[in-house]
């Protein structure tokens, strides 16, 4: 089976950061995506998606818009851009044994029905995957923490300088189990 263990809590609690620092400690162990903000006049103006071999796409602006384009508050989402970028970082990761980062299993992201299928066949199937996922309740969201695969850590001021030791300590043991 399978081995999950996403990291939720509120925005800004630091879900990323863990993440990061987990990438640093992993390196080349690792495959996937994290998402980092992108900031401009006025504060925070979208967000960015890198994929760990080096790939960069804008997924959500807040000067994205269309006919087509969904949005999540006042962010145009680029659906497209995380399927073709995000979701072959994932399927390689796993492929290669790596253990998959993703980040996030958010409200951006489950729009996309390729992105939900594949969290899912990843968290059942034999990868070890770590990511990040949003604490409010959200039904595909819900249904990925409520998993028997899953592992649920909630990240806030008090445990985030703790958690990236206390997750390579969860992989050690998941690599012997």
């Amino acid at each position: 089976m399978g081995r999950t263990l996403l990291l939720t809590g509120h925005p800004q609690s630091g879900k990323t950061t863990v993440i990061r620092k987990l990438i640093a400690e992993l390196g080349t162990r690792a495959g996937g995506f994290y998402t980092q903000e992108i900031f401009g006049p006025g504060g925070r103006q979208g967000f960015e998606l890198f994929t760990l071999d080096g790939q960069r796409v804008t997924l959500a602006h807040k000067d994205l818009r269309g006919p087509k384009v969904p949005l999540v508050g006042r962010y145009g989402v680029d659906v497209e851009a995380l399927e073709k970028v995000g979701l072959p970082a994932l399927q390689a990761a796993a492929a290669a044994g790596k253990i998959v980062i993703v980040d996030e299993i958010g409200k951006m992201e489950l729009l996309s029905p390729r992105f939900r299928d594949l969290v899912l066949q990843l968290i059942l199937g034999p990868a070890t995957v770590i990511g990040t996922i949003l604490s409010k309740p959200q039904p595909q969201a819900d249904i990925f923490k409520a998993l028997a695969q899953v592992t649920v850590w909630e990240v806030n001021q008090r445990n985030r300088e703790q958690l990236p030791r206390m997750a390579l300590e969860w992989l050690a043991g998941q690599r012997k189990s």
